[in-house]
């Protein structure tokens, strides 16, 4: 078994010596019953599976960690047992039940709750979030209308049904299952009735209207001049959330609008302004991710030049606009789980990733996300930067067989023609420079890609031999060399006195990352060929004219 969400492996040697880490213990405690319970296994390192041979657990170690966990936590339910493993050694299983109704802390009064392999502090003012968190932890499972089988939607049922049956997701050990078995496997009955989980999928419409609070969404158009020209409403509550996503794709005709861009001599390809794939994804994480304990309907809200979706909720714990592409946590987790197993979303962890790649592919911007007060946004941009960057990542893909963070990568790269390395990890939210070349991958390796200068410094380019022929072989000021920029800088100095660097940046070329310019006016002024005035905020440049 491997450390994860749910799993933490310790050594025996941390409680069987003269200083046991007790904190630590408690800390991992408090983590697990903060989130979905979870399971220690003292006696077992953290890259073995099974613990060491003829290990075996001193004799009243587990009722003195049971007794230990009690003095320095609160709010915490465990089950401790001496087990053995199957190569005869002994080991310690903690079992830690979630704690659904309230929070749980250590002694001195300290919170954690446990994202993906890690045991995260909980700050003050993130306190009042996690509390309104912890009845959405069990919405799903929760039995408040009492509703069988028989009195659910049989239609919706059967559909269900055959999903799994036919999914390739989905092992045989579960499709040889009954209906009843299906639908407790998914959590869906409770062996009498059905859950919220189940109403929500296979119930009447009146039953999913009864659930507190069960989706709506509202689709509205506005023009250039923010005025409403078009408004679509679901929120009769009487489809389930595979046909709500159906419904929404197949009844926007706005879907299907795009542009042609030509493609080699004779071909043409459609690029829509918003890919299938993309509008379904963010459907599916509206709906999956979303708390189903608070109100508020689902809005895409679609403009000129965008579209918004707007869910109700903040992001899960752990989860930031910017580590969204690393970091994944569950916070509808069995629906997140028939959402998989019927192939309506990319695996967990990977579907911001899928929208990354296919916006940047098509030479869009990447998904903005956004966290506000009370909900997230997440805006798509349909505009095509440059034609000629979708048929290079096309081609590079079909060559190479590049992996999907490799697609990222290279749709970054390729639109921006050079780029920082500070700006670089800013885009794929990591500065850890192992994780970095993790994502380049043969990017590097075969030479699609190319660096120069050193540690933040560092320019990542396409290969000029890979650009030669193509419309993207034009010199770009993107690499222009740094005594040229500073020649560059002067003569627009010279021209224009006492200018801003945003004024400098707009003369001088967009093109040129703004970081690279302020390193170089700061170089300028050190050597004393420019001086300025004003504050840091609003400083100039200009040129004395007397020196010398």
């Amino acid at each position: 078994m491997n450390e994860n969400q749910y799993i933490e492996k310790k050594s025996l040697r941390l409680f069987a010596n003269n200083n046991p880490d007790w904190k630590s213990l408690a800390r991992d405690c408090v983590s697990f019953a903060n989130a979905r319970g979870g399971l220690i296994a003292i006696g077992i390192e953290n890259h073995e599976e099974y613990p060491p041979a003829k290990q075996q657990i001193p004799e009243q170690l587990a009722e003195t960690i049971r007794r230990r966990i009690s003095e320095l936590t609160i709010n915490v339910g465990v089950d401790i047992s001496v087990k053995i493993a199957p190569n005869d050694s002994e080991f310690i299983e903690i079992k830690i039940l979630p704690n659904i109704s309230s929070i749980a802390s250590t002694t001195d009064g300290q919170y954690y709750i446990r994202i993906a392999d890690q045991s995260k502090p909980v700050l003050p003012d993130e306190l009042q979030r996690l509390f309104n968190d912890k009845p959405a932890y069990n919405w799903e499972t929760r039995v408040v209308q009492k509703v069988t089988i028989e009195e659910c939607s049989q239609i919706k049922l059967q559909q269900f049904i055959d999903g799994i049956k036919n999914s390739g997701r989905v092992s045989d050990f579960i499709k040889v299952k009954s209906r009843e078995e299906i639908l407790f496997y998914y959590l869906m009955y409770d062996g009498t009735y059905l859950t919220n989980l189940g109403i929500l999928w296979v119930g009447k419409r009146e039953q999913r209207a009864r659930l507190m609070y069960a989706p709506a969404v509202q689709f509205i158009k506005y023009d250039e001049n923010g005025n409403k020209v078009k408004k679509e409403l679901w929120d009769d509550f009487s489809q389930n959330p595979i046909e709500l996503i159906q419904s929404v794709c197949e009844k926007i005709p706005e879907w299907k609008e795009g542009v042609e861009i030509s493609e080699g001599i004779l071909g043409r390809k459609m690029i829509f302004h918003y890919n299938e794939n993309v509008i379904r994804e963010l459907l599916a994480n509206a709906l999956v991710h979303r708390p189903y304990t608070t109100r508020g309907d689902i809005f895409v809200n679609l403009f000129y030049d965008r579209v918004e979706f707007h869910n109700p909720g903040l992001l899960p714990m752990g989860v930031t606009p910017s580590n969204i592409l690393h970091q994944s946590v569950k916070r509808n987790e069995h629906l997140s789980k028939i959402f998989l197993d019927l192939n309506l979303m990319e695996r967990e962890g990977s579907g911001y990733d899928k929208m990354y790649e296919i916006q940047l592919s098509e030479s869009k911007n990447p998904p903005v996300v956004e966290e506000g007060d009370d909900r997230v946004q997440v805006t798509i941009y349909k505009q095509i930067k440059n034609p000629e960057v979708i048929s290079l990542v096309e081609k590079l893909k079909s060559w190479y067989y590049l992996s999907q963070k490799e697609i990222i990568c290279l749709g970054i790269i390729a639109q921006h023609r050079s780029i920082i390395a500070t700006e670089f990890s800013k885009q794929i939210q990591s500065s850890n420079d192992k994780q970095i070349k993790n994502w380049l991958g043969k990017l590097l390796g075969s030479k699609i890609i190319l660096t120069k200068g050193k540690t933040k410094g560092t320019q990542y380019y396409i290969n000029p031999s890979i650009l030669r022929g193509t419309a993207l072989e034009k010199t770009s000021l993107r690499q222009i060399e740094g005594h040229r920029l500073k020649q560059l800088i002067i003569e627009d100095i010279n021209k224009y006195p006492c200018g801003l660097i945003e004024e400098i940046h707009n003369r001088i070329g967009e093109e040129i990352p703004i970081r690279k310019l302020r390193i170089t006016l700061y170089s300028l002024v050190k050597t004393g060929e420019l001086q300025t005035t004003g504050g840091k905020k609003y400083r100039k440049y200009f040129i004395d004219k007397n020196q010398g």
